[in-house]
Parts: C-alpha cells; structure tokens; sequence
C-alpha cells in the first residue's frame, strides 16, 4: 500500500511523538520479516534516521536504535547496510548516554548487528563499543546487564583475535563476579560470553579460569533453569577440550562429579555439553578417563544411549564411552561389564534414524565400538556380540578372542561350553582375510576333533 513512502516524511516532522511513532512504525514492520527490512533500506531510510540522531531527545534515540535492531537481526547483508550508512557510531554514542533505556535499545542493536559474522563483529570493535559494553555490565540495572553480556559474547564468538579485544578490555573479571547473580536469564548470558572467549584456544581458556570461577561454575549445573544448566555444562565443555592440565583443574575442583549430577538431572539437549565434557575429560588420558569411571559416569551414558530419542545425542553418549574405554583393558572391561557394547551395536545396526544423522551416528558408534572392542580382553562382555555383528565389527570381536584364548586355559574351556567356538566355525569368513587368521588361531588353541 506505499506504507513506506508514507512514513519516511513522517520521520522529519516537526512533532517529536509523530517521529517517534513514525520510526516505531518502521521498526515493527522490519522485525517482521526480512523482505520488510530490505524495504527499509532500499526506501533509504536509515541514512534519514542515523542524520536525525544527534539532535533528538531519548524516546527517539531508543525507537531508533529498535528500527536498525529490527533491520540488522535478519541477515549479513541487511547488518551490513546498517554499518555502511553510518549508524554504528551513532549507537556506540549511545552507549554513553545517561539514559539507561537508550544504552540497552543501543546495546542490543549492536549485538544483533555483531552476531552474523567476525567482520561484522569487527566493525562494531573498531567503533568502539567494547569498552562501553564492559561498563553497561557493572551499572546496576538487571536487563542492561544481560544484554551487554549477550553482546559481549556475540562478538567473542567469531575468532580468537575478537575474544581477546574483549578479554583486555577487563571483561572476564565482571563477567565472572556475575556467575551466581540470582537473575536466571543474566547468569546464561554470563556463561554463554565465558564459554565464548575459553572456546578459542588454551590461553583464553586459563585466562577465564584465573578468574575464580571453580567451584562457583558447578553450582550453575543443579540450578532449577535448565539454560542455566546448559550454559554452564557448556562452559566447563570449552575448558576441558583444550589440555589435560585444564581437565585435571576440572576434576579436582569436583566437577566430573558435578557434571554427572547434572545430566542425571536432566534430558534432551541440556545433556549434551555436559555428556561431550565426559568424553573430552576421558579421551586426555588414562588417569583422567579412569576419574570418569570412579565418579560412575558409565552407567549414565549408558542410560542416555536407552533413554535419548535423538541421534546427536545418543552419537555423543557413544563418543563418550569410545573415550572412556579405548586406554587399557582395564578401562574397555569397566564399559563391557556395565553392558554397554550390546546397546552400541544395535545402535550402530539401527536403520530407523533420519539418514544425514543415521550416518554421522553410525561413524561415532563403530568408533567408539572399535575403540573399546581393540582393549577389551573381558570374554563373557565380548560373546553375546557373535551372533549379531555385521562383518565389519565382527573381525575386531574375533580379534580379541585369537589375542586371549591362548593364553587362558579357563577362558578356552568356557568358550566352547557356552557355544562360542561353535558360533566361530559358522562364521563365513574371506579366505586369507584377517578374519580368516584370527579364526584359524582361534581354531589352533583346540584339538582337531574338537574344532570338528
């Protein structure tokens, strides 16, 4: 209906309130969707309201900075012709302004603007708004506190080099003081914007861990909001992944333990950075993986491989437990005896899954089965998987039996009673193949009128 046209003039009336309304108008219309946004730029009216900025009172500041929130949110191009009519220094002015209202509509423009992507985020550094961000997370007002952090984490998250603008600009000292602050939606942005800067590399990691923030952190993962929960989750997540130093630090402030808690408390996606903590932990060293083991952490990645529907999660549990048993016999045989390697194969042979997810499931799940399946020498967790295994698994299974029957008398005995030396001889195996050898040292442990 030619809205638009309709409303620019709008925006110069000599009426303060028809301006704000008019810009208003604007706004909404552009929050709706991005066809509506690219109207608002293409009908030149950002240049019109970043010109009007200076002069105007509060009311149009803030209704201002909602029409370039609203256009910027949608896509990079759209941000893009935000920060190419100039309207960045404008908002970052705005940030000064003594007006807590008109620094938090400022604050979240920016962050929706620095979300896209690391140039984006790096024009919204050059002009300035890091510093100011830092202090609108020390003013006492709750909503300017949480947007300023959400802002502060959209643009650490991009690159190494953005996170650290951010870090010397003081913010993890603030951000870190905010960890138990009792506002639920404040303490998720906190830990998003901590996991955002320890996510990039082992200095930021450590630097966000000087901060104190052990044992404060693990308090967030029995908290009664499930962000919370996750967010926290997240942030040890990003800690752990970098060296086994910053694992140990992890288990000895308690927070395998904690961790555990937390996804026992929990389902669907909220486990998910606390299952992949696990695996991270576990996949450092012998010592740390056992650390997993004591604290039972098996048995509860078991459960989520049961009880989760969907694939990413259940493909994580099993990343996890490949983890966890891939060091030694001793920590394959803590996994086989929790009964886990059954519940791993039908998974892996489970076709029911979407196929993009199926896919990526089934590589995590015959890792994780090979990595175990390759230390493990406990023979009654084995046997049951002969009569199921596609070839591909079963060769690794008959592996480990060609490794121990030799060598154990008792285990020789048993494996014919309980049928498994009959199962081996119906086994159709590739003549030559490594299947064929293992089966034919298996075959060499028995008399012949046995193996017949």
């Amino acid at each position: 209906s030619g809205v638009m046209s309709l409303l620019r003039p709008l925006l110069v009336d000599v009426i303060p309130t028809i301006q704000q309304t008019a810009a208003l108008a604007l706004g909404r219309l552009a929050n709706y969707n991005d066809d509506l946004a690219e109207a608002v730029v293409k009908g030149n009216i950002l240049p019109q309201l970043v010109r009007s900025f200076p002069e105007q009172n509060r009311f149009y500041k803030k209704t201002a900075a909602f029409v370039l929130r609203a256009v910027g949110k949608h896509s990079p191009q759209l941000a893009q012709a935000i920060v190419q009519c100039g309207a960045l220094e404008m908002l970052v002015i705005c940030l000064e302004d003594f007006d807590l209202e008109v620094k938090e509509a400022a604050s979240w423009a920016l962050g929706y603007i620095a979300q896209h992507n690391s140039e984006l985020s790096q024009a919204v550094v050059d002009a300035g708004a890091v510093p100011l961000l830092v202090l609108c997370i020390q003013e006492p007002e709750i909503a300017l506190k949480r947007i300023a952090a959400s802002t502060l984490s959209d643009i650490s998250k991009h690159s190494p080099e953005l996170a650290q603008t951010v870090v010397d600009a003081g913010a993890i000292a603030h951000l870190a003081q905010m960890i138990l602050n009792p506002d639920a939606k404040l303490k998720c942005r906190v830990l998003s914007a901590l996991s955002q800067i320890a996510k990039h590399s082992v200095d930021l990691a450590e630097l966000v861990v000087e901060a104190e923030i052990f044992p404060v952190v693990l308090r967030c993962l029995m908290d009664s909001d499930e962000y919370v929960k996750k967010n926290g989750a997240t942030l040890i997540r990003e800690i752990a992944k970098h060296t086994p130093e910053l694992s140990q630090l992890i288990v000895n402030a308690g927070g395998v333990a904690a961790v555990i808690d937390c996804i026992g408390s929990c389902r669907g996606t909220v486990r998910l950075p606390g299952i992949m903590t696990l695996g991270y932990v576990a996949a450092h060293s012998e010592i740390l993986s056992m650390a997993v083991i004591v604290s039972k952490g098996i048995p509860l990645l078991h459960a989520c491989l049961l009880e989760e529907h969907e694939d990413h999660i259940k493909a994580a549990a099993a990343w996890a437990l490949g983890q966890i048993g891939r060091h030694t016999p001793e920590h394959a045989r803590a996994v086989a005896v929790a009964n886990v390697l059954p519940t791993l194969l039908a998974m892996y042979m489970d076709t029911s899954s979407s196929e993009d997810l199926q896919m990526k499931a089934s590589i995590f799940t015959k890792r994780a089965l090979k990595n175990i399946l390759q230390k493990c020498t406990h023979l009654p967790a084995l046997e049951p998987l002969l009569h199921d295994a596609p070839p591909n698994i079963m060769k690794h299974i008959v592996g480990q039996f060609s490794k121990v029957l030799p060598h154990d008398r008792k285990a020789r005995r048993l494996f014919v009673t309980t049928g498994g030396l009959k199962k081996v001889q119906e086994i159709k195996a590739e003549p030559g193949s490594l299947l064929q050898e293992y089966i034919n040292t298996i075959n060499n442990c028995y008399p012949e009128e046995v193996v017949r």
